[in-house]
């Protein structure tokens, strides 16, 4: 890459608020600080060609952040929240047969009553109209690639990367320096495994005496099914096959409007079998009999895939850091029994902006407005948390028969009592840490797709609208190529083609040599590999603004 020093100077704007990423919880935050003080500049940075493009949920989304932040939204004609939740249903799968759970043994905070099936993509595109409304700038297409720092060492705002960027790393023919955005305040809202929370949370140890953040793959498809098939409001979860009782995950099937039924499968990332392929998974999940009846003469309309945070209570970073503070998924503000975080990334926008719209009104500046980080765990967000803290490192110590009884019994003594038996547990190893030489497990051999039911990766990321510069720097970047052999290839037997849910990696042979083969433009921006590879050997950046997925309705 051409020297820093030789590159022109990039053009900077200043603002009050910098907030990076288009989801609920940076488009909460800047209606939040107009709501409070109109006199304030907010600007929100998305990497998406548009807001919401990148948006990727089941989704069934509990109201109570939305209410408190536009409690008029339900009198809106162009709402997004068309589909009230009108059914609940919990089942176990075996290989041939289901079961259905009573709702009456679930507890009450696993219910859906009041809440909404949606499409989380047009949530925000929603949002995004009240922003812009209040005089939010927003500038979709910009991905933030690099935080700025005083000479404190405080954040004072992030840099865009430059367009136009060869292979080479040389600037092309239309070539654009990216632009400095200065603020007051910085607040990182990039969902999942951000690229600058990453680097935050190990510029200022916001882990420490911290569990190991926990994640999940979630792979998605809409499909358009019989009229027939389809019932409006119903929500089904469900676990067991096509996953063995040591592998965490599960299913949903959401029934929205217009015949429009959402299934997504989660497959929790610290499973030991790297031979598990979680797309071939999820395609099998369709297969069961309590399944496939719902996507007979269907059509599958959209493909996504997106990394989940599992953590919850134990695993929240410290959120403050001088100059701003981490929102939404960049904190990893998930309820995993339930599957929602959409609610709780609303609440902490909106927790935040009060906060930092109270210290700017107090003439403070890029200093650390800690009351966030000591406020949260006593709010709506904690308290949600830390009811269900148990649920997820007991599944993973018991397996899904054990630790899934075990979790259901710690939310009702939590839900009735206000305490745990357990205490607050711990997780241990990291997800990558959790993965097993490959000598230690058996390969699995998954059906051919059917191209009606079932399908393959390259079809479907098709279907994902994605999108990237073939003549661009790989965003997927391999720290050292030969451990990605020694170990990767050699121990492990090639998870990355395998866990990655849009075939952006290959092993293939060349010249007598395996040699690894990156697929980039093939990426839909999940993070899997960034979380899963089990040297902590590849390190996702945002390629330029703009480019990845589409996602139109999901």
């Amino acid at each position: 890459m051409t020297e820093t020093s030789e590159l022109p100077e990039r053009e900077s704007m200043e603002f009050d608020v910098v907030i990076v990423g288009g989801g609920p919880a940076g488009l909460s935050a800047a209606i939040r600080l107009k709501q409070v003080n109109p006199e304030l500049s907010v600007v929100v940075l998305e990497k998406g060609a548009e807001v919401g493009a990148h948006i990727l949920s089941g989704a069934v989304v509990d109201p109570i952040g939305i209410d408190r932040l536009l409690p008029g939204w339900r009198d809106e004609a162009d709402h997004p929240f068309k589909t009230a939740v009108t059914a609940d249903h919990f089942i176990v799968l075996g290989p041939a047969g289901s079961l259905r759970l009573p709702n009456i043994m679930m507890p009450p905070l696993m219910s859906n009553h009041g809440n909404y099936i949606v499409s989380l993509g047009n949530v925000c595109r929603w949002l995004a109209t009240h922003a812009e409304a209040l005089g939010v700038e927003i500038y979709p297409g910009f991905a933030a690639t690099e935080v700025l720092y005083n000479d404190a060492g405080a954040v004072i705002g992030v840099a865009t990367g430059d367009m136009g960027v060869e292979k080479n790393g040389e600037p092309g023919p239309n070539y654009t320096r990216g632009m400095e955005l200065l603020g007051k305040y910085v607040l990182i809202g990039e969902g999942v495994r951000g690229s600058l929370a990453k680097q935050l949370i190990a510029r200022f140890d916001l882990s420490k005496d911290r569990e190991p953040q926990k994640f999940g793959i979630g792979i998605k498809e809409l499909w358009q099914v019989k009229p027939e098939n389809h019932r409006q409001g119903l929500v089904q979860h469900s676990f067991g096959w096509p996953l063995g009782m040591k592998t965490g995950g599960g299913s949903f099937l959401y029934h929205l409007e217009d015949n429009l039924v959402a299934v997504g499968f989660v497959v929790h990332l610290n499973y030991k079998n790297p031979y598990l392929y979680p797309f071939e998974e999820f395609q099998r999940f369709k297969t069961h009999p309590a399944i496939r009846t719902t996507f007979e003469g269907g059509k599958r309309l959209s493909y996504g895939a997106r990394a989940i945070t599992e953590g919850g209570y134990q695993s929240v970073p410290k959120l403050t850091f001088p100059g701003g503070a981490l929102i939404g998924c960049s904190a990893g503000f998930v309820n995993v029994p339930r599957i929602k975080g959409s609610h709780n990334a609303v609440l902490s926008g909106m927790m935040a902006a009060d906060r930092i719209a109270a210290a700017i009104a107090d003439g403070r500046a890029n200093d650390e407005v800690i009351e966030i980080e000591n406020e949260w765990r006593a709010s709506d967000i904690g308290k949600d948390l830390n009811k269900v803290r148990n649920v997820k490192p007991l599944w993973s110590k018991f397996g899904t028969a054990i630790g899934v009884a075990l979790g259901g019994l710690d939310m009702w003594t939590n839900q009735l009592f206000g305490l745990s038996a357990f205490g607050t547990l711990k997780h241990g190893k990291t997800d990558a840490a959790s993965l097993e030489p490959a000598s230690k497990h058996a390969k699995i051999n998954y059906p051919k797709p059917d191209g009606v039911l079932t399908f393959d990766r390259l079809s479907s990321v098709f279907l994902s609208n994605t999108n990237h510069e073939e003549n661009e720097p790989v965003h997927l970047q391999v720290k050292d190529m030969a451990l990605q052999k020694s170990s990767e290839h050699d121990i492990y037997a090639g998870p990355s083609t395998r866990y990655c849910p849009a075939g952006v990696y290959e092993w293939v042979e060349k010249d007598g040599e395996e040699t690894y083969v990156i697929n980039a433009q093939n990426c839909v921006h999940c993070k899997t590999c960034d979380i899963k590879d089990p040297n902590q050997n590849i390190n996702w950046v945002p390629p330029q603004g703009g480019e990845g997925p589409v996602y139109p309705n999901m």
